[in-house]
């Protein structure tokens, strides 16, 4: 039996979050001098983590969308030192954002990839985000003419690894859990999640972390297309060509 369904990630794994995110952090830096202290990867591994705190907050309805991107920044303030007040907060929040989705761009491959896996196969996304954000996205880079089903964790009232989303996409994409592969870059959500309901698992891998568990299927890249198809409906044993 062949891949009928290919279950992609979307943050990092479609869409480059990461390369947003650092070319949104680099338009404020002027803004305070209290970041002159931080090199570029100790900011972004301090925005990364007060952001993915919030975000979980977000997700489970007990903070409103706004009030986390300014609270993020206040944080973000505080761990250097200084007590931000509401204005400060409120315009790097701003100026963040615009530079965001200023810098909106998928990860390399990814619209060609989606493109020639659509010939043999239906598209699925399943993120954990917000719908409006996630569509948004999709739109901005593309990815959307080439996608069948986008299951986002605000909509559906679960997030990754909760098997229920992964339930939910595997019924709106009309396929067994035999039938699909996932292909994602977090270990725990993508791959861990989706090996423990049935369905078998690709970890995108770009930064070469180490697996923290061996015979995982793994792709360093998105490119070269016809080599990362070959992997994903070979995936059980389906020709791609």
């Amino acid at each position: 039996m062949g891949i009928r369904a290919v279950l992609f990630d979307l943050d990092d794994t479609l869409f480059d979050h990461q390369q947003c995110a650092r070319a949104a952090l680099t338009g404020i830096r002027g803004l305070h001098s209290c970041f002159a202290a931080f090199d570029a990867d100790r900011l972004e591994a301090t925005h990364s983590g007060i952001l993915e705190t919030l975000h979980l907050e977000v997700l489970a309805g007990r903070l409103d969308l706004n009030r986390a991107r300014v609270e993020r920044f206040r944080r973000l303030y505080a761990v250097a030192g200084v007590d931000a007040d509401p204005a400060l907060s409120v315009r790097t929040a701003a100026l963040y954002r615009d530079r965001y989705i200023e810098a909106r761009t998928e990860v390399r491959g990814a619209a060609v990839l989606l493109e020639a896996l659509h010939e043999h196969a239906r598209v699925v996304i399943i993120s954990n985000n917000l719908l409006a954000e996630q569509q948004a996205k999709l739109r901005h880079c593309g990815l959307d003419r080439h996608l069948d089903v986008l299951v986002v964790s605000e909509e559906a009232g679960c997030s990754k690894p909760d098997p229920r989303i992964f339930a939910i996409a595997l019924r709106r994409a009309q396929v067994t859990a035999s039938e699909a592969v996932m292909v994602g870059d977090s270990w725990e959500n993508d791959i861990a999640g989706a090996r423990a309901v049935g369905i078998g698992a690709i970890w995108f891998n770009r930064h070469g972390s180490e697996a923290p568990e061996p015979g995982v299927e793994t792709i360093t890249s998105l490119e070269p297309t016809h080599e990362v198809v070959r992997v994903i409906l070979g995936f059980s044993g389906q020709d791609a060509f």
